[in-house]
């Protein structure tokens, strides 16, 4: 991997495969492994003489190289967003597998590689374009629903930190934190808090960078509040991170086979983005905790203000015209969409209200899906959210879904992978259980296509025909939010 781009942390591309490994993830960072070269030293020799050589003449100064214009485009394109949707865009292409540096928000030449592969890969809208966004936005948040991929707070340390839970299905209570491993033993995660007066980063740093036989250190960069080394030995790969502060030393060790560089590799790099040592308060959520937001970024910051009363999530459907389930309208004789008054134009038995209002985006027609989906089925449900709409990983079960949504979201769609109508949100709890600040994933009733689908029919609105080119993130533009004042 390669987290420079920023300049924070360390990259390396990973090496080639070798046989598989058990050790844990010490043996990783201290056992066996491929030797670090001797520098060697230059040796002195006599000198010779040599037959007078002509002066060599001046070289000709550099031209400067010529602008690239789509770089310098690309480039314009993805300053003009709000950091929270940069920041979104790389984090995206981190789990498509298109980037391999740290999610900060700023361009340089990975980012544009990364968008170019992207777009020639998927042949799809741009993904700085709107519609291209939420394609992209939307594929990413599908790999972390496929790697079961949470961001929370760990009790042991009080920092929080992103687990691929997929693959890390083994959980161990340390001392001084948390282990995560794989089933085989062949990937550990191991986090770590210091208390004030224990060991330091320095004495850390010499630790980690100390030469040993087997082990070679590939990256070490040492910063005054913060230490990151990456190392390998013969058989396994390893990233170390340390961050410094009031409460004393936090970090993470990650250790895997190298054979597993290709799959786990991308996920080292989520995790390092997602890690924060020190989270603002208790009862804060941190802007990287994206399983407490509807967020297609782990950078994506919750909403800083409470939902209206009686606020839900609508789909524009048909020209002003809006579906929303009926559990939004409870208590609200006048529901608004942006700065338009809504009117109820019908509802449901089944939980399903349409509404009709002026001034609001095109409609999108999403196919419905006509069978219900299948227990564990990775899917996406489609909020408004501060920075705009969000897609939200959200996982089938009976009757429902579990997902991390938020206040605001009763009546937001959940697409499958297909960009297929699975339900809409029936209701959103009156009080949402929070731990440390975070909305953790909760089970969330819907109402389901087939209702959906009757109920539109009964309306005089035709059902809409998959196509090939149609994906969850299709539905992103035709998103609105309904308060209720």
């Amino acid at each position: 991997m390669d987290l420079r781009e920023a300049g924070q942390e360390p990259g390396r591309e990973t090496a080639a495969p070798r046989g598989p490994r058990r050790a844990p993830l010490l043996a990783i960072l201290v056992l066996g492994g491929l030797t670090a070269p001797n520098p060697g030293f230059a040796q002195d020799r006599p000198a010779t003489a040599r037959p007078a050589q002509p002066a060599p003449k001046a070289a000709s100064p550099a031209k400067p190289a010529a602008p690239d214009p789509a770089f310098e485009a690309t480039r314009t394109a993805f300053e003009v967003l709000t950091e929270a949707d940069r920041k979104a865009i790389q984090d995206a292409l981190v789990w498509t597998g298109d980037f391999n540096a740290v999610v900060s928000g700023a361009f340089g030449r990975r980012t544009f590689d990364a968008l170019t592969a992207y777009r020639t890969r998927t042949g799809g809208a741009d993904p700085l374009e709107l519609r291209g966004r939420a394609a992209l936005l939307a594929a990413g948040e599908a790999a972390k629903v496929a790697a079961r991929f949470r961001i929370a707070a760990d009790p042991a340390t009080g920092a929080v930190i992103g687990v691929p839970e997929r693959l890390l299905l083994k959980r161990t209570a340390l001392p001084a934190g948390t282990r995560w491993q794989s089933a085989d033993g062949r990937v550990t995660l191991e986090s770590r808090a210091i208390p004030p007066g224990g060991e330091t980063l320095d004495s850390l740093f010499d630790q980690l960078t100390a030469p040993l036989p087997n082990r070679k250190v590939t990256y070490k960069l040492r910063k005054p509040e913060s230490l990151v080394v990456t190392a390998e030995t013969a058989s396994g790969l390893s990233y170390v991170r340390y961050d410094a502060g009031p409460q004393g030393v936090r970090g993470f060790l990650i250790g895997y086979d190298r054979a597993l560089a290709a799959e786990v590799g991308r996920l080292v790099i989520a995790v390092a983005n997602a890690f924060a040592p020190f989270p603002a308060g208790a009862d804060a959520a941190h802007p990287k905790v994206a399983a407490s937001a509807p967020a297609g970024s782990a950078a994506a910051p919750p909403p800083t203000t409470a939902a209206p009363t009686g606020a839900g999530t609508g789909l524009v459907i048909a020209p002003g015209r809006v579906l929303t389930a009926a559990a939004v309208l409870e208590g609200c004789p006048a529901p608004r969409i942006g700065q338009a008054t809504a009117r109820v134009l019908a509802t449901d038995p089944a939980g399903l209200a349409l509404l009709e209002a002026t001034g609001i985006p095109a409609p999108v027609r999403v196919p419905v899906r006509a069978d219900p989906p299948a227990a564990d089925e990775a899917l996406i449900a489609l909020a408004p959210g501060a920075d705009g709409v969000l897609a939200a990983p959200a996982t089938a079960v009976t009757g429902g879904v579990i997902a991390p949504l938020q206040p605001g979201s009763a009546g937001a769609p959940v697409l499958d992978r297909s960009g297929r109508l699975v339900g809409l949100v029936a209701r959103y709890p009156a009080a949402a259980r929070r731990v440390s600040g975070i909305v953790p994933p909760a089970r969330l009733a819907l109402v389901p296509a087939q209702a959906v689908a009757a109920f539109l029919a009964g309306q005089g609105i035709a059902e809409a025909k998959p196509r090939p080119e149609f994906g969850p993130g299709t539905a992103a533009s035709a998103i609105v939010g309904i308060t209720c004042r």
